[in-house]
C-alpha cells in the first residue's frame, strides 16, 4: 500500500531578483514499511520538496502545482490545525541541526514531554515515563532527560531529538541529513537507533542526504535529484550499482573508498545551475562530459527503462554501459592525470610533546556545569544571572578553580614535511581541533612545542607573529562562522594582503587569480557577492583562497569539507593535493572521515582523548591496522555497495574522562581487548613499532610480517 505520494510537484521561491525554480516535478512515491532515499547535491532541491511536503515552505516558497497525499489524505489542501495534528500524530520530522530545533531554555525532557502532552491527553507522569522509555530507546541516560541541549554533545543532541520525533510511534519518519558532520562512529549509532526504532514501530522512512554510503545501508529505493528534478530513481541496489545517468555516475565515483587506488578523487566539474529560468534542454548538460547538442535543446523526460522499474532522465540512457566505464576516469570529468606526490624531505612543522590543558572549573551556579579556563569572579547580580539562566547558556564565570585539568591535547609529537599531507583522524571530542588552533598559535601551548621552518614557537610569539600568521594559515570547518558577512568576497579574499602590506597594484590581479585556483572561475561573477548570497561550497573555496592569497608554506585544513556534499569535498582534496604536489605546501588536515583522509594524505595519525594511539604512512594504517579504535573507525566506514554486510559498530562504555586522566590506557574502557595492564599502564605510542608504524597497544592486531616487528620487552612478557 502507497503511504506517501508526490505527483508533479512544482515549487519556486519569490525573490527581490525574481522566481528561483527550485523544484520542477518531481515524482515519487513511499510505500509502507519502505525506506525512500532523496539524494543530490545541495540547492537540487531535495530539502524544498520535503517543506512542501510537511507545510514548511517560508513565506516567500509557493506551491505553483502538484499533489501530496498521505495515506489518501492530500496534505497540500490542509489546514494549519489539521496539519499539526498530523505532523506529530502520523509524520515525524527529524531536522538537520538539532540545536537549532531545541529550545535553550527548556530541559530536553520537558521538550519532550510537551510533545506528547500536546497530542496525547495523558498525565504529567505518563509523559515523563514515555520520555525516559525513548531515551533508553535511543541510548541516552534516562537520568539526564532534565539536562539541557547545552549539556550534550552534538551526537547526544540528535538522538535528543530523534526521541522527540518518535514520541508518538508515527507511520512516517523524515529525517534532513540527521548525520551530517558527525564522526563516524556516531554516525553509525544514529542510523542504528532509526532503523531498530523503525522495525519495532514498523513506520516508514524518507531520508534526505547527500551520503551515498549512507543510503546504500539504510534505504530501499531512492531518487537521485539535480536543478529541482529527478535524474534518476529506483531501487536502491539498482541505481548505485548500475548508474544510468551520468550525474549519479558522477557522485557514485566522487565518494571516498578505502580500497580505491586512484590518486585523485573523481568530481563533478562546473556549478549547480541558478534557477532562475526554467530549463530549456537537460538541466545537468553544463556539467555533463556526454552532452550533445540534443541534450542543449530539448530536456528528457523521466522514463521507466524496460527492466527492474529503473527511471532515467537521458537522452542517452541506452548508452549507460559505456558511460559507466568512461565515467570512472577522471579526465573524463576534466581532471588531471598527474597523481606524483612530492615530499622534499624537508621537516617544516616539527611538534614536541605538545600539550594543551584547560583549567577544570566549577560552575558559579550549580545548573550550568562549565569548562575551559575562565576568570574569578567574586559576584553577580542576579538579574545578569537570571539573564543567563533564561537563554540557557553555559555561564563560563566561575567562582572557584578545584586545581583540575581538562586534557585536550596531551603529549603529541610528530613533524610535517614540505609537499606533505599529514591527516590526523578522531571522533568529536578527541582534541585534534585544539591541536590544530594550539600549532596556529591561536592556543597558548600548555607545555611542549613546536619549531616552525627552524624556528621555535616561543620566537614567533614574542617577536614575530605577524610573519608567523603570514606562513602558516588555518582553514576553519565552518564558512558560515569564519566569513565577515557585511564584507564581500573580493573584500574578505583582499584582506590578508592588506594587513601583511602586499604592493597596493597587485591586490586586484592576486584575489582574481586565488579565487579562479580555488575553482571560482571567472572570478569578476563573485567579487561583489556576500558569503549569505554563495552556496556552502562556494563559501568554503572562499576560505581557502583567503587562506592561500598570501602564499603560504603551511595550511592546517580543521575539517573544511565535513559538510560538503561528496563532488565538492573530492574538489577541495583534490585541490590540496594538488597545491601540495605543485608548490610544496605543507598540509596538516583535520578530520573525522577517514576514508576520504586516505585518499590524499602520505601519512595519519589516529588521535583519542588528547593523545596518538597509532600513527604511519596511510598504506601502513589501513592495511596493516594494529590499535583497536582505529579498527574501530575503519570499521564504521559505510559502504556505498548495497549488497554489502557491514556490522554496524557499537563501542561499549563510556570514554575516559578528559579531567586529570586515571593510570592505564584511555581507550580501555572500550576496549575488547582491554586486560589488567591495559587498566594500571598507560602504553607508550612506540610500545609497538615496525619502521615508521606504531601504536599504543599492549596488544596489537596480529600482523602478516610480524618478525620484523619489534616490541618491548614487557610485552613480549605479558603475551
Amino acid at each position: 500500500m502507497t503511504l506517501l505520494e508526490v505527483e508533479n510537484l512544482v515549487v519556486r521561491y519569490e525573490t527581490s531578483d525574481g522566481p528561483l525554480h527550485s523544484v520542477n516535478d518531481v515524482s515519487f512515491s513511499i510505500d509502507d514499511g519502505v525506506n525512500y532515499a532523496l539524494s543530490g547535491e545541495s540547492a537540487s532541491g531535495k530539502s524544498t520538496a520535503v517543506k512542501a511536503i510537511l507545510g514548511l515552505l517560508p513565506d516567500h516558497g509557493v506551491v505553483e502545482s502538484g499533489n501530496v497525499r498521505f495515506d489518501g489524505r492530500d496534505l497540500l489542501s490542509l489546514t494549519p490545525s489539521e496539519r499539526q495534528d498530523l505532523l506529530w500524530e502520523e509524520i515525524a520530522f527529524i531536522p538537520q541541526t538539532a540545536i537549532d530545533a531545541l529550545d535553550p531554555v527548556m530541559s530536553v525532557g520537558a521538550q519532550i514531554r510537551q510533545a506528547i502532552q500536546t497530542h496525547r491527553d495523558v498525565s504529567e507522569r505518563t509523559a515523563n515515563r514515555r520520555t525516559r522509555e525513548l531515551f533508553e530507546t535511543v541510548g541516552l541516560n534516562p537520568d539526564r532527560i532534565d539536562d539541557y541541549p547545552h549539556q550534550f554533545s552534538g551526537g547526544m543532541r540528535q538522538r535528543v531529538v530523534i526521541a522527540m520525533a518518535l514520541a508518538l510511534d508515527p507511520k512516517l519518519i523524515i529525517a534532513d541529513e540527521p548525520t551530517t558532520g558527525l564522526d563516524v562512529i556516531v554516525q553509525d549509532k544514529i542510523i542504528d537507533n532509526i532503523l531498530q526504532i523503525q522495525e519495532e514501530t514498523d513506520s516508514s522512512l524518507l531520508l534526505i542526504t547527500h551520503d551515498l554510503s549512507v543510503i546504500a545501508e539504510t534505504c530501499d529505493e531512492m531518487s537521485v535529484l539535480y536543478g529541482g528534478k529527478v535524474m534518476e530513481q529506483g531501487r536502491t541496489d539498482n541505481v548505485l550499482l548500475n548508474p544510468t545517468h551520468p550525474y549519479t555516475m558522477g557522485l557514485k565515483n566522487a565518494y571516498p573508498s578505502l580500497d580505491d587506488n586512484r590518486e585523485n578523487l573523481v568530481s563533478v566539474p562546473g556549478e549547480p545551475p541558478t534557477l532562475d529560468a526554467k530549463p530549456t534542454g537537460c538541466v545537468f548538460e553544463p556539467r555533463c562530459p556526454f552532452a550533445t547538442e540534443e541534450c542543449a535543446t530539448s530536456e528528457p523526460e523521466v522514463e521507466t527503462l524496460p527492466y527492474r522499474n529503473h527511471a532515467v532522465a537521458c537522452h542517452h540512457a541506452d548508452q549507460a554501459a559505456r558511460m559507466r566505464r568512461d565515467a570512472e576516469d577522471t579526465t573524463t570529468w576534466g581532471g588531471s592525470t598527474e597523481g606524483s606526490r612530492s615530499n622534499s624531505g624537508e621537516v617544516l612543522l616539527d611538534v614536541d610533546d605538545l600539550c594543551k590543558w584547560y583549567e577544570h572549573s566549577e560552575s558559579l551556579f550549580g545548573g550550568l556545569p562549565v569548562g575551559g579556563i575562565s576568570p574569578t569572579v567574586t559576584g553577580i547580580s542576579n538579574s545578569l544571572r537570571k539573564w543567563y539562566e533564561k537563554r540557557g547558556e553555559i555561564f563560563t564565570k566561575v567562582l572557584k578553580n578545584d586545581g583540575s585539568h581538562v586534557h585536550a591535547v596531551d603529549g603529541v609529537s610528530f613533524s610535517v614535511s614540505r609537499g606533505e599531507i599529514y591527516g590526523i583522524v578522531g571522533e568529536s571530542g578527541c582534541g585534534k581541533s585544539t591541536l590544530g588552533q594550539t600549532l596556529a598559535l591561536l592556543e597558548d601551548p600548555t607545555s611542549g612545542g613546536f619549531t616552525f621552518d627552524g624556528r621555535s614557537h616561543e620566537f614567533f610569539q614574542e617577536d614575530d607573529l605577524q610573519a608567523f600568521r603570514k606562513d602558516l594559515q588555518i582553514i576553519f570547518q565552518n564558512p558560515y562562522d569564519s566569513l565577515n558577512p557585511r564584507m564581500t568576497v573580493g573584500q574578505l579574499v583582499k584582506e590578508p594582503l592588506t594587513i601583511h602590506n602586499y604592493r597596493l597594484e597587485e591586490r586586484d590581479e592576486t584575489v582574481q587569480e586565488v579565487l579562479e585556483k580555488v575553482g571560482m572561475a571567472p572570478a569578476d561573477q563573485y567579487l561583489d557577492m556576500y558569503p549569505n548570497e554563495l552556496s556552502g561550497g562556494q563559501r568554503q573555496r572562499v576560505s581557502i583562497a583567503r587562506a592561500l592569497v598570501i602564499d603560504p608554506d603551511f595550511l592546517i585544513c580543521d575539517e573544511p569539507a565535513s559538510m560538503l556534499d561528496v563532488s565538492l569535498q573530492a574538489e577541495v582534496l583534490n585541490l590540496l593535493r594538488g597545491l601540495a604536489n605543485t608548490e610544496e605546501i605543507g598540509v596538516l588536515y583535520i578530520s573525522h572521515d577517514l576514508a576520504s583522509l586516505t585518499q590524499v594524505a602520505d601519512r595519519l595519525a589516529i588521535m583519542y582523548r588528547g593523545r596518538f594511539v597509532e600513527r604511519g604512512s596511510t598504506e601502513q594504517i589501513i592495511s596493516d591496522t594494529k590499535h583497536p579504535y582505529t579498527e574501530a573507525l575503519l570499521a564504521a566506514v559505510p559502504e556505498t555497495d548495497p549488497r554489502g554486510s557491514r556490522d554496524r559498530v557499537t563501542l561499549e562504555g563510556k570514554p575516559a574522562n578528559p579531567i586529570d586522566m586515571t593510570e592505564g590506557c584511555r581507550f580501555t574502557s572500550r576496549c575488547p581487548k582491554g586486560t589488567d595492564r591495559c587498566h594500571s599502564e598507560d602504553p607508550e605510542l612506540d610500545v609497538w613499532t615496525d619502521g615508521d608504524h606504531g601504536a599504543a597497544c599492549f596488544h596489537p592486531a596480529e600482523s602478516s610480517d610480524s618478525d620484523n616487528c619489534s616490541r618491548i620487552d614487557s610485552l613480549v612478557e605479558n603475551e
